[in-house]
């Protein structure tokens, strides 16, 4: 059986992809410091401490992994002027998204044989911005720039890629304005980044590329009326 790690497995978009990939038959094991999906194996961990990562992978039991899938990270810590970003709030958003995505990474490559495949949660604020958000962009622009070169480091015995999601909703307080503002007619669902993660681990032509899947969004022309 194929064994897979998704951090951050209790999320929205974690339980998705967690149970995504128990259906597809992969034995999931959900890291994260809250519980996990229901039914699938829990492991507590904190991404950005390596001492909870070490005692994570020494829980883990197994002796190899074929998948894993950077999930974990913080959202909205801050959001506003640049001058009231404190340091401890810039650095935990950045530990959370992309220290973490260098613990579990690290960690993780001595049990990958080859065909391993990592997975790395980018975002497309890394490629644009509303105001306000530095930490979270820089954290996932990081997450871009760790992906293609871990890609290239870790080739051709582990392929390496990155999902950059746009809107992900589970559906509730959506209006028709929310999902028609997207070229493909609706907000983003957790199965959407979940099929995303199933072609990547299987797709052994594909490293060091960001897969964006958000509707088209990045792709409008917007110009003010």
């Amino acid at each position: 059986m194929r064994h897979a790690i998704v951090t951050g497995g209790a999320g929205l978009i974690g339980t998705g992809i967690c149970a995504a990939l128990a259906e597809a038959g992969w034995d999931v094991v959900s890291f994260d410091v809250s519980p996990g999906p229901a039914g699938l194996r829990h492991i507590p961990c904190d991404v950005t401490d390596e001492v909870s990562v070490a005692a994570a992978f020494d829980r883990l039991g197994w002796d190899s992994i074929d998948l894993l899938v950077n999930n974990a990270g913080i959202a909205g810590a801050h959001s506003g002027p640049l001058t009231d970003l404190t340091l401890s709030d810039w650095r935990r958003v950045v530990d959370s998204h992309l220290t973490g995505a260098f613990l579990m990474t690290r960690a993780a490559i001595p049990r990958m044989a080859q065909g391993g495949c990592i997975v790395n949660m980018a975002s497309t604020r890394a490629f644009m911005s509303e105001p306000g958000t530095e930490a979270y962009a820089a954290a996932k622009g990081g997450i871009v720039a760790l992906t293609h070169a871990l890609a290239m480091s870790l080739g051709p015995a582990v392929r390496v890629n990155a999902i950059a999601p746009g809107w992900i909703s589970d559906g509730s307080d959506l209006t028709p304005q929310d999902h028609d503002q997207h070229p493909a007619g609706r907000v983003g669902r957790p199965d959407d980044i979940a099929g995303a993660v199933l072609y990547l681990a299987s797709a052994g032509f594909v490293t060091g590329q960001v897969l964006v899947v958000d509707g088209g969004m990045t792709r409008k022309m917007i110009y003010a009326e």
